[in-house]
């Protein structure tokens, strides 16, 4: 079954990008248990979601003033699922405050599923489509955590928009790093929701093909946790959990550093300035008779410690460790140029913010 599923992926994801791909299975990659549906999910009718829209805000409101901003609102060219929002929002307050504060970038980011969306004598049409614009307010802000756990405890035939609940969920999976779950979500998106928006389609193929070169503990591992730190630390959020993750990328990048250190001690690189190379006749190592230069590895011919490769040189990296608090700030800035010369942003970022933790814990 995961076969056949992984296969329905491939094949409307080769279908949305119109250009023949197939995806290949990624080392080690599983699928998630929820089963496809293959199709079969699809949006309910725009009049019959009016219909009952309207005959739950007439249980409450009947007033002309009322009935004609109803009337407003369904005649806009909103989605179907912000058109019920807004019919729920002006029908109750407590819903129209809840949206609000979801919607409020400046507002505290929620750390607990509010208990509006969990009363179950409010109507099913009420309760699930109001924990939906909720969540995808919440993703908007990167608020996936609760996010997530809102989506969670809804079903896509619930709802009035069910593509809109796949791709935000998807989402937040993505973001938090559960793999597994977001590719279960995807395959459901593109193989199941026939009425998914393309820009849904697309984004949510683009997940699932950078989930695919995702390997454990690598350095992309290490600088998708420390967005994850960082979007934590912008919604105030520096608690256990944080910290928990900072350890984890901090005793992480110890092992990595300790592993070039080793490398480089079994090949002789810590002790031989030429990383091994013997140089013949007064030549560079690389450039002698015979040799391709540019099979050779790139060598820094201004002092970076960076090799070719895109690694660091681990003993640079440990002596920079334990000084980098009392350097000055400019020293610190030609060093940090030089240790990561030949790394991409990304990994550059990454031994930037680790020498700033050590910077911080030795303050402390």
């Amino acid at each position: 079954m995961a076969e056949r599923r992984w296969l329905s992926l491939a094949l409307a994801s080769a279908l949305l990008l119109g250009n023949g791909l197939t995806l290949a299975q990624g080392p080690g990659n599983k699928l998630g248990r929820e089963e496809s549906s293959f199709g079969t999910l699809r949006n309910p009718d725009a009049a019959e979601v009016r219909r009952q829209a309207e005959i739950w805000l007439a249980g409450i409101k009947k007033d002309a003033v009322t009935q004609e901003q109803f009337k407003q609102i369904w005649e806009s060219e909103r989605s179907i699922l912000d058109k019920v929002s807004a019919t729920l929002a002006l029908g109750d307050a407590a819903a129209a405050r809840l949206l609000e504060e979801a919607r409020n970038s400046e507002a505290p980011a929620p750390t607990e599923i509010p208990a509006l969306l969990k009363d179950k004598s409010k109507p099913a049409f009420y309760r699930n489509n109001l924990t939906l614009a909720y969540a995808k307010a919440l993703t908007t802000r990167k608020v996936y955590e609760e996010a997530l756990e809102a989506l969670s405890s809804l079903k896509p035939e619930e709802v009035v928009d069910p593509p809109a609940l796949l791709f935000h969920k998807a989402v937040c999976e993505y973001e938090l790093m559960a793999k597994d779950k977001a590719d279960s979500t995807i395959d459901r998106l593109l193989v199941d929701a026939v009425d998914a928006p393309e820009r849904y389609r697309m984004v949510a193929a683009l997940m699932h093909f950078d989930m695919l070169t995702w390997r454990e503990k690598d350095l992309g591992w290490i600088a998708r946790k420390m967005e994850v730190i960082q979007r934590r630390l912008d919604l105030k959020r520096g608690g256990k959990q944080t910290q928990k993750i900072q350890k984890e990328v901090l005793v992480r990048l110890d092992e990595m550093i300790k592993e070039l250190e080793n490398q480089q001690k079994n090949s002789g690189g810590g002790s031989d300035p030429n990383g091994g190379g013997c140089p013949n006749d007064g030549q560079q190592p690389g450039n002698g008779p015979g040799q391709d230069k540019s099979s050779s590895p790139q060598r820094d011919t201004q002092g970076g410690t960076a090799n070719g490769s895109g690694q660091v040189d681990a003993k640079k990296v440990k002596e920079l460790a334990e000084v980098w608090g009392k350097l000055p700030e400019k020293e610190r800035a030609r060093a940090m140029q030089e240790l990561t010369r030949n790394l991409s942003a990304r990994d550059r970022a990454v031994i930037e913010s680790y020498l700033k933790e050590l910077q911080k814990r030795s303050s402390k």
